[in-house]
């Protein structure tokens, strides 16, 4: 019995695509996508229906690898947890992240991280109103944390103008990944005693 032929187009073959594309030029096109599938871009309109579900596909994508799990003992061990599963999934793709920062969030599967940092917020005492900006501050740091791990080997150069402090602060530098994942850390451990801080029971 003959083989079936290969299906040439998908949502699936669209967005890995489009992943390929954003990893190594940052960006891509309906025109350029087609191309690199070597299709006419009208057939693309027949599986997605234009750039803004192609993007939401990518961030379901990306988003489906982080584990969620069951909270921890301690809401503030949730939310540091969750957030480097956040971080995780987002280090291997990091230019995806101005195409999904200038988008709303739409995806169903990004709700499930969304979803379990608002509960621990919640179960920590946080208004409704201090629940969105507690997760909108996560998700500024752990955004801004992924690209991090996309900056250049050295990221400021020991100029003339570089300052003692500066200059001081720079002989400390380790090469990257291990300088990103070392303030990474340090970030964390700032952010959620802030968080705590912020509580009721911690104000």
């Amino acid at each position: 019995m003959p083989r079936p032929p290969k299906r040439l187009l998908s949502p699936e073959i669209i967005t890995d695509a489009a992943i390929h594309m954003v990893d190594t030029a940052g960006d891509f096109t309906m025109p350029g996508l087609a191309e690199r599938l070597k299709v006419r871009p009208s057939s693309l309109y027949n599986h997605v229906s234009g750039r803004a579900e192609i993007v939401e596909a990518m961030r379901a994508r990306i988003m489906s690898t982080i584990v969620v799990g069951e909270p921890a003992g301690d809401w503030s061990e949730t939310v540091a947890g969750l957030a480097r599963e956040y971080r995780r999934a987002y280090a291997a793709h990091p230019r995806l992240i101005p195409l999904f920062t200038a988008q709303t969030v739409q995806s169903p599967v990004a709700f499930g991280l969304y979803n379990a940092l608002a509960q621990a917020f919640t179960d920590a005492g946080f208004t409704p109103a201090h629940v969105l900006h507690a997760i909108t501050t996560v998700d500024s740091f752990v955004l801004g944390s992924a690209l991090d791990l996309a900056a250049p080997e050295v990221v400021w150069a020991n100029v003339p103008e570089t300052g003692d402090a500066m200059r001081a602060a720079l002989q400390t530098a380790c090469p990257n990944p291990q300088r990103a994942d070392a303030a990474f850390e340090f970030g964390l451990r700032a952010l959620v005693a802030g968080l705590v801080a912020q509580t009721p029971a911690g104000a």
